[in-house]
C-alpha cells in the first residue's frame, strides 16, 4: 500500500514526559494534586473521564507505544562520576518543586499532535509535560 508506507515513514516517537510534586507521590500524580482536589466533583470526575478517553484513543489509534510510573524520588539515587570517581547519593537533590513522575511514549504523525495528547495528559494542568523526539541508537531521530 503506497499511502501507508508514507505515512509510516513519515511518523516519530515522542517520550511524554511527566512532571509532578512529590510531597504526595502516589499514582495517577494528578488525583493527589492539591489543585485538583480542590476542584468541584463533576469536574474531577469529567477530567478524570477525558484522561481515560485520551488514553483509549490513543491505544486504539496504535499512537501508545508504552509508558510507565516511577517510584518517589526518596528511594531513587543519582550517580556521577567526576575525575573517575563514583559519587552515588540518596534521592535526585533536584532543586525544584516538581520532578519527573512518569513517561508515555507515543508514536506520532507530527510534533503538533505529541503536543496534543501531551495537553490532554491531566498533570499538563497541575504541574508540567515535556515533549521530546526520541532519537534511533544511530543518533538519527525516529
Amino acid at each position: 500500500m503506497p499511502g501507508r508506507r508514507d505515512r509510516e515513514e513519515s511518523r516519530a516517537k515522542y517520550m511524554l514526559l511527566i512532571y509532578s510534586n512529590p510531597e504526595s507521590w502516589e499514582h495517577p500524580m494528578f488525583l493527589r494534586d492539591p489543585d485538583f482536589r480542590a476542584l468541584p466533583e463533576e469536574e474531577r470526575v469529567e477530567l478524570t473521564r477525558q484522561a481515560e478517553a485520551m488514553h483509549k484513543e490513543i491505544v486504539e489509534s496504535g499512537e501508545f507505544v508504552g509508558g510507565e510510573a516511577l517510584a518517589a524520588p526518596l528511594i531513587s539515587g543519582t550517580v556521577r562520576v567526576r575525575d573517575g570517581a563514583l559519587a552515588a547519593t540518596d534521592g535526585p537533590f533536584i532543586e525544584t518543586k516538581e520532578q519527573l513522575a512518569g513517561y508515555l511514549v507515543v508514536d506520532c504523525d507530527s510534533p503538533e499532535r505529541a503536543t496534543e495528547i501531551a495537553a490532554r495528559i491531566p498533570d499538563a494542568r497541575f504541574a508540567a509535560v515535556e515533549v521530546r523526539l526520541m532519537m534511533e541508537a544511530s543518533g538519527q531521530d525516529v
